[in-house]
């Protein structure tokens, strides 16, 4: 099948030119996808969850941008992180600034794990200008030490392999956000690219999308269709609270 793949690229005439965060919308496979492209020696992206001074959940791109305005930082692109429970907590690991703020969750049983739970999942991790995605078992046997990560599932590629729970005729339809790692520099910089579709997708599609479109060897599902992004240009389409949100800022 012929594979129709074209961008629409978004100026952010708010960025300075040290920043290198690109927005494009891409049609690819009859599916249109909003796609964000990071690269990590001259955006900063970071993690968020609670304000350090209430230690509640910032829940809404609004409340953390008023709360980074007060530190003289602009966000120039935010989108929710991976699975959380009903009180606003990550399911998973939580790293924000070096620090263990939700542990590691082993969970192998869909049951009561919905999406997370379907092994393999994995965590998406920065450390300074590196990124990664690690299935979550040799995450929890290496020596990894981020400055920020998430822990989400399904796993979507792993060493340009989809995960093996996927299915091209799968019937269960929903709107997608994911992350993937797609390549380094010769520094060992990477290029982040964060994709959410605009209508339903089924796993394998999405997948696919990652590897096949987005040259991403290494992605990570973040959740369904509760899934937003906010920039200067897009606006904010967020509907429901979130627990971690990623974050790209830029001083003022």
């Amino acid at each position: 099948m012929r594979r129709v793949f074209c961008f629409l690229i978004l100026t952010l005439s708010a960025c300075a030119p040290s920043h290198a965060l690109e927005v494009s919308q891409t049609v690819w496979g009859g599916a249109s996808y909003t796609v964000t492209t990071l690269d990590l020696s001259r955006d900063t992206l970071r993690l968020y969850w609670q304000n350090p001074g209430t230690k509640q959940p910032f829940l809404r791109f609004q409340t953390l941008r008023t709360f980074l305005a007060g530190r003289g930082e602009k966000v120039l692109f935010a989108t929710n992180s991976g699975i959380y429970t009903p009180e606003y907590a990550p399911l998973g690991l939580h790293i924000e600034g070096g620090q263990t703020l939700r542990r590691l969750n082993n969970a192998r049983s869909s049951a009561g794990g919905g999406n997370f739970a379907l092994r393999p999942n994995g965590v998406f991790w920065i450390r300074g200008q590196q990124a990664g995605v690690t299935e979550t078992d040799a995450y929890a046997a290496s020596t990894l030490a981020p400055d920020y990560a998430t822990q989400s599932g399904p796993l979507l590629v792993i060493g340009g392999k989809l995960h093996p729970e996927f299915n091209a005729r799968s019937t269960s339809f929903k709107l997608r956000s994911g992350v993937g790692v797609c390549k380094s520099g010769p520094n060992g910089i990477s290029t982040v690219k964060f994709a959410i579709s605009a209508a339903p997708v089924n796993f394998y599609t999405f997948a696919t999308f990652f590897r096949d479109a987005l040259g991403c060897p290494d992605a990570l599902y973040l959740d369904g269709s509760i899934s937003a992004v906010y920039t200067p240009q897009l606006g904010d389409g967020q509907f429901v609270n979130y627990a971690g949100i990623w974050a790209v800022t830029q001083q003022r």
